[in-house]
Parts: C-alpha cells; structure tokens; sequence
C-alpha cells in the first residue's frame, strides 16, 4: 500500500501552521522531511505521512501517560 503524501496545504492545515511557515522550515531544514517534485523554485512538494509523524514524534516532551 502506497504511503499518504500530504500537499504544504493539508499539513499546514493539521499543524495549524501556515503555508509560508512550512516554507520557511523546508529552507531552513528544521520541518519534517519532504519530496520535491521537481527541479524548479517553484516545483510541487509533497510530505509523507510517516515522516511528519516521525518528525512530531521527535518533538514530544514529557513522559508517555
């Protein structure tokens, strides 16, 4: 089964972030990873879902309930 990609607008959206903030974290390499589709500036880029849920995971604090 193929993994779920999510478009800069869908996980902006679940992160409750903006679009431009994902930007901003793509170009400065601090978001979770991405693929894009393409060699120009402004080629499509798509987010797996096992790798924002690896990238929050990474982010959690505290101990597990």
């Amino acid at each position: 089964m193929a993994q779920q990609k999510l478009t800069p607008r869908e996980l902006a959206e679940e992160l409750g972030v903006s679009i431009q903030t994902l930007a901003n974290w793509r170009w400065t390499g601090v978001g979770p990873r991405y693929t894009k589709l393409g060699n120009g500036r402004t080629s499509p880029v798509r987010y797996q879902r096992a790798d924002v849920d690896a990238w929050l995971q990474a982010r959690e604090n505290g101990a597990a309930a």
